[in-house]
């Protein structure tokens, strides 16, 4: 993508209802809609959403595919797909405003900051497709699935709250299970190192993002890891 197109959509997107930004750790405000400051921790329901339906978290969402098919599927729920990628943002942003999909936004943020724009107890449910595993040990620190962001997860989840983590990476896989084994806040609810091989366990593992169709096509298996805090 050129960088003239990479600047057009970061324009574009400061004109979507949908779409929240922070990308500066230093300066915790969140702007809307032409960059208008607002205040939204706690009341995303009030005030995005408008109503009272559980809120639901796509982490590193990308193109935002997961979060629009869950949106269209569980049209009770409130999704917000978290990215720090505008570009990619903007795709999912886009399609959601062209199809009436109200149930769906996008915010612009890194997933390390996401406690200070979410209260505790306001979400109810957290996904994880396809993250980057970081194959590195020296970046293990930066799964999605590390205990520190585990705890971060914990601080905004509600009681009972529930990650889901979908891979394909056997790597980031067994890191989740081997994290968990010390993890007393949180209970293993669910593994499988290949979903598709048996009926499935959770609806929503029905959908597919693009990067799983990829990975499905060269015969790599998916893995899912269900948590409960």
């Amino acid at each position: 993508m050129s960088k003239k197109n990479k600047l057009q959509k970061f324009a574009d997107i400061l004109t979507f209802p949908n779409v929240y930004e922070n990308i500066d750790p230093r300066n915790p405000e969140l702007s809307g809609l032409n960059g208008e400051i607002v205040d939204l921790k706690g009341k995303w329901s009030e005030k995005h959403f408008k109503n009272n339906n559980p809120i639901v978290l796509e982490l590193a969402c990308g193109k935002g595919h997961y979060t629009l098919g869950l949106a269209e599927r569980f049209p009770n729920k409130n999704f917000i797909g978290v990215d720090i990628k505008g570009a990619r943002i903007w795709k999912g942003a886009k399609i959601a405003m062209e199809n009436n999909i109200d149930n769906a936004a996008f915010f612009r943020t890194r997933i390390e900051q996401i406690e200070l724009f979410f209260e505790k107890d306001e979400v109810d449910e957290i996904w994880i497709t396809f993250p980057d595993p970081f194959l590195k040990d020296s970046k293990a620190n930066r799964r999605l699935t590390a205990s520190s962001f585990l705890h971060r997860y914990r601080n905004i989840l509600k009681e009972d709250g529930i990650v889901n983590l979908k891979t394909d990476s056997p790597e980031l896989y067994q890191f989740t299970l081997e994290t968990l084994k010390k993890e007393t806040s949180f209970e293993l609810l669910y593994h499988d190192d290949d979903i598709y091989s048996k009926p499935l366990p959770v609806d929503a593992l029905e959908l597919k993002t693009e990067y799983e169709g990829m990975h499905l096509a060269k015969n790599l298996t998916i893995k899912y890891v269900k948590i409960k805090v």
